[in-house]
This record gives C-alpha cells, structure tokens and sequence, in this order.
C-alpha cells in the first residue's frame, strides 16, 4: 500500500486544496512578522528600520509593514491575491538581496523560501477556495 502510494504520480488531493493550504500557511507565518513592524510603526518608531530603497526608514517601515502584514491578511483569505503576491515578492527580495545580500545563504533562506513560495501562488493562482474566486471569477 505505501509502496503504491510512493509511486503514484497522481494528486493526493485537489490543486485548489494545496494552494490553499500553502496560502494560508505562509500568511500565517508571516503575519507575526509584520505585527511586530506594526507596532513599532504605531508606536512612532522606526527611525533605525534600514531604508534600502531610499525613502526615509520610516517609510521602509511603512511599506514593510503593509506587506509582511497586510498583504499577508489579504493572501490567506484571498482577496486581491495577485496585487497583494506582487508586494510581498518585492519585500522578500529586498530582504533577501539587499538587507542580507552580503550574508551567507542561511541568514537569506527564509526571505528566499517565501520568496519561493509567493512565486507559485502568483504563477498558479490562489485557486477555487479564495474570495478573488467568489467575487472576480470570470
């Protein structure tokens, strides 16, 4: 039986089941990240957060926050999944390439495995169990 199972190449289960498992696990991963941010931004800090794309650490903060938080509230219910995909691959490889992009690969692995993981969602799409389905299905 679990020799069979190995070998098959069929799904397990439905694409759309997958893509909502893999939605909602790295929104939920993320979230935590960006509430911290959210805070610190609420609480009127921020004023060391790195500014890698030049516009003040404040507003790096900004943006960082409505990425890693926001767009991730909107990712694991699937509400303008694309739009919000778009921000969160943009935050990941800035993260990746530019905050750590003289570290050694395992201080840029996480950012790079969310990277990753944005990229097939953004390619295949957040699938049937989504509000952008519900409302935008066309």
């Amino acid at each position: 039986m679990l020799k069979k199972l190995l070998d098959s190449t069929k799904p397990l289960a439905s694409t759309d089941l997958a893509m909502l498992i893999l939605r909602i696990g790295l929104a939920l991963l993320m979230i935590p990240h960006g509430h911290d941010k959210f805070k610190t931004l609420w609480d009127g800090g921020g004023g060391d957060f790195p500014d890698p794309l030049h516009v003040s650490p404040k507003f790096s903060l900004f943006l960082t926050v409505f990425a890693e938080f926001i767009c991730s509230i909107l990712l694991a219910v699937g509400l303008f999944s694309r739009f919000a995909l778009i921000f969160l691959m943009g935050c990941m490889f800035i993260i990746a390439f530019s905050i750590h992009g003289s570290d050694p690969l395992g201080d840029k692995e996480h950012a790079l495995l969310y990277f990753v993981g944005y990229i097939v969602i953004f390619l295949i799409g957040v699938g049937k169990y989504s509000l952008d389905n519900r409302y935008f299905k066309k």
